[in-house]
């Protein structure tokens, strides 16, 4: 796997094409590894649920997300590789054992250094998520989190040294695409003003929320047109069907609203996800947990410059601060259609606050979000081997 003296990474965590958002970040991210200097292609440990997938090559090992023997089998066989570096992708629900356990013998049977990427911090985490979290910091080389606001959150909260914590972006992939006009004409929306949520829906999504709003919306913009893209979570509708998509579909129907409102019920290619995004007058996150951190989602959204109307979570509050959006109430569809009334009323606004969400949306692409990692793996493998010869000494 070695050649020229360049770095091997391995990363642990789900992998495409498992539906999963943990997925497709592990997978944009070591795609732009391919053009920087001074590492080989990173691979992937890949953790299964109860389905069974067919992987490319990037993937070098599967564990099962119930198995404890088969993630100390990866460790073994990590400590025996020329890995010179693990990145262990953390989110709940995708490891074994209670609230992701099986993670922390895995890294104390570990010889090799690793780097953990918080995607979910917790504000009022149970003991035993706290415990994890704060265990398996203490054994690595670095934290990543995607929000400046849970820094502060990962040191007071479960107890991590400031001073291993690094805060990156969420990253943004880059794709060509034709102008909002041009892609309106391509889908048969002209002179429509669209409004669009993306992503996997389950119902902390609040789409419900927006569909009452564009009652409000429609009377004095009947032009108007919210799209929600993307399928029911996998997880969701496994356990559940697609209950939640029914409920919206019966309520579109309830008020009227089916010349207004539009579900597009399948996964999105990354081209048709940042068309869909491209093409929209307004971005919307009506969303329900105030405590989420991070969305990738709205990470896109701010990538692409895109107008945005949420609901106050954290990640929305620090990502759409200076005038990058509006903010609208939890639960509460008026609030929602102010904010679009507000916007579609004032073309200039929307002028204004696409600027503004671009300029830091710029710095989100994956192309500098990987530079920015790479200068983080390079400096934990560093940091790593100085602690090794401190000790052989």
């Amino acid at each position: 796997m070695n050649k020229n003296n360049s770095k091997n990474v391995v990363f642990l965590g789900t992998s495409l094409p498992r539906e999963c958002g943990i997925a497709t970040f592990t997978q944009d991210l070591l795609d732009q590894f391919a053009a920087i200097q001074g590492f080989n292609r990173p691979r992937i440990i890949a953790v299964n649920d109860n389905e069974s997938y067919s992987y490319g090559e990037q993937v070098i090992h599967q564990v099962d997300q119930h198995s404890l023997p088969d993630y100390l089998e990866a460790a073994d066989l990590l400590n025996l590789s020329d890995t010179n570096l693990l990145v262990i992708q953390h989110e709940f629900g995708i490891y074994g054992g209670e609230s992701g356990e099986y993670l922390l013998p895995f890294v104390e049977r570990l010889n090799i250094p690793y780097l953990v990427v918080f995607h979910t911090v917790l504000t009022e985490p149970s003991r035993k998520q706290r415990l994890i979290m704060r265990k398996l910091a203490e054994t690595s080389v670095r934290v990543v989190t995607m929000a400046q606001s849970t820094v502060h959150d990962l040191h007071t909260i479960y107890g991590i040294d400031k001073d291993k914590i690094a805060f990156v972006h969420h990253g943004v992939p880059y794709v060509e695409t034709k102008s909002r006009l041009e892609l309106k004409a391509q889908y048969g929306f002209t002179d429509r003003k669209i409004l669009s949520t993306f992503g996997f829906l389950s119902p902390g999504k609040g789409i419900e929320y927006g569909i009452e709003a564009m009652q409000g919306v429609i009377a004095k913009h009947p032009e108007s047109l919210y799209i929600i893209w993307g399928k029911t979570h996998p997880v969701v509708k496994r356990e559940v069907g697609e209950v939640y998509r029914q409920k919206l579909t019966a309520l579109v129907e309830l008020l009227g609203l089916n010349n207004n409102v539009l579900f597009v019920d399948r996964l999105l290619t990354q081209e048709e996800v940042i068309q869909s995004l491209v093409m929209s007058d307004i971005y919307m996150t009506p969303y329900l947990g105030k405590d989420q951190a991070v969305s990738g989602t709205l990470a896109y959204g701010v990538g692409y410059g895109r107008v945005i109307v949420s609901t106050p979570y954290r990640y929305a509050m620090e990502m759409l601060a200076g005038g990058r959006g509006l903010l609208a109430g939890f639960h509460d569809s008026a609030s929602l259609e102010d904010c679009i009334l507000q916007l579609l009323g004032n073309p200039d606004l929307i002028t204004e606050m696409e600027a503004r969400t671009l300029e830091l949306g710029t710095t989100m692409m994956w192309s500098e979000i990987a530079k920015r990692y790479a200068a983080l793996f390079e400096e934990s493998i560093s940091s790593a081997a100085t602690l090794s010869n401190r000790s052989v000494i």
